[in-house]
C-alpha cells in the first residue's frame, strides 16, 4: 500500500511539472506576439525617412511627366497645317518605296518580279494559265510623293488608270495584286480563246468572234466535227473582268425554236460544261466522246 501511494504521489508531481512548463511554453508565444508590433512599428520608424524621400521623388516625377505631356500637346497644336500634311506625305512616299521593295523580295515566284531603276522601280507581271506561261507586261514606277506611272506595257482595255486612282497612292501592294488580277484573267481568257481557235477548228462551223478584252466571245460549234449534227450558237459573257469562267452562258440550237428532249439535254448540259470548264476542255471533252462513240462503233 505504501509503494502504491509512493507511485501516486510522482504521477501526481510529474503531471503538475507537465502542466507548468506548458504553462510556461504558452507565456513565451504571448510575449512573442506582443512584441511583433513594437519590432514592426521599429523598422517602420527606421525605414520611415527613406519611404518619406522615395515618395517625394515619385510625386516629383509625376509632375514632370505631365509637364512635358503639356509641352508636347502645345507644340503639336502650333504646327501648321501644311507642315502636318508634309510630314504625312514624306511618311507615305517612304513607306511605299520599302513596301515595293518587300513585294517584289517576297513575291518574286508569284508572277512579280522587277529592278530598282534611279527613278523608283521597274515591276514585271507575267501571266499564267494553268502552268502555261503566257505574255508579260511592265510598270515603270517613279518612287516621289505622290507615287505616279512614268512608263508601262499594259493594254489598254484593262482599268489601269481606275486601279492606279483607288490603290497606288494609299496601298502598292493591293496595287500590283489588282493590276495582276486583271492581266492574268485577260491572258487565260484569250489562251482559251486561241486554243479553241489552233486545236479545236474541226468543231466550228464558222469564224470565232471576240473582243480586245476576251470577256465576250461568239461562235457556232458542232459536236461531231464530221458534219452530222445540227450546230449550237454559243455565246460566253464574262461580267467580271478579273475571272476566266463565264458569268452568262447561252447555248442555241441554230435553225431550230424548238428541240427534241435529248437535243435540249445537250444543250443544257453544254451550258452547264462552259460554265464550270475552260473553253478548249469542253471541246476536248468532246473530242474524248467522238473518240469513244467510234471504238463502240468498230
Amino acid at each position: 500500500m505504501e509503494l502504491e501511494k509512493a507511485l501516486g504521489q510522482d504521477e501526481s508531481k510529474g503531471g503538475v511539472l507537465a502542466h507548468l512548463e506548458r504553462l510556461e511554453t504558452q507565456a513565451r508565444r504571448s510575449r512573442k506576439k506582443l512584441e511583433e508590433p513594437q519590432g514592426a512599428q521599429t523598422v517602420e520608424s527606421s525605414l520611415g525617412p527613406k519611404i518619406r524621400k522615395l515618395r517625394n521623388l515619385r510625386d516629383k516625377l509625376r509632375s514632370e511627366v505631365k509637364q512635358r505631356q503639356a509641352r508636347v500637346a502645345v507644340r503639336a497644336t502650333s504646327v501648321e497645317p501644311d507642315q502636318t500634311s508634309e510630314i504625312s506625305e514624306q511618311n507615305v512616299w517612304e513607306r511605299n518605296g520599302e513596301n515595293v521593295k518587300a513585294i517584289l523580295q517576297a513575291y518574286r515566284f508569284t508572277g512579280l518580279s522587277g529592278k530598282l531603276t534611279s527613278r523608283g522601280v521597274c515591276v514585271c507581271i507575267h501571266t499564267a494559265f494553268e502552268g502555261t506561261l503566257l505574255d508579260s507586261y511592265f510598270v515603270d514606277l517613279v518612287i516621289q510623293k505622290p507615287l505616279w506611272i512614268h512608263h508601262h506595257s499594259i493594254p489598254a482595255f484593262i482599268p489601269l488608270k481606275e486601279i492606279s486612282a483607288k490603290y497606288l497612292q494609299t496601298n502598292i501592294q493591293h496595287f500590283l495584286f489588282s493590276l495582276c488580277e486583271y492581266l492574268n484573267a485577260y491572258a487565260g481568257r484569250k489562251y482559251q480563246a486561241d486554243q479553241l481557235q489552233s486545236d479545236f477548228a474541226a468543231f466550228l462551223a464558222g469564224p470565232l468572234q471576240r473582243n480586245s478584252l476576251c470577256n465576250v466571245l461568239s461562235f457556232t460549234y458542232k459536236v461531231d466535227p464530221r458534219g452530222q449534227c445540227f450546230p449550237f450558237c454559243a455565246r460566253l459573257l464574262y461580267k467580271d473582268l478579273t475571272v476566266t469562267l463565264p458569268t452568262d452562258v447561252t447555248v442555241t440550237h441554230q435553225g431550230m425554236d424548238t428541240l427534241p428532249t435529248s437535243w435540249e439535254e445537250q444543250r443544257a448540259s453544254h451550258e452547264n460544261l462552259f460554265r464550270t470548264k475552260a473553253l478548249h476542255q469542253v471541246f476536248a471533252s468532246f473530242t474524248q466522246r467522238e473518240e469513244l462513240d467510234m471504238s463502240l462503233v468498230y
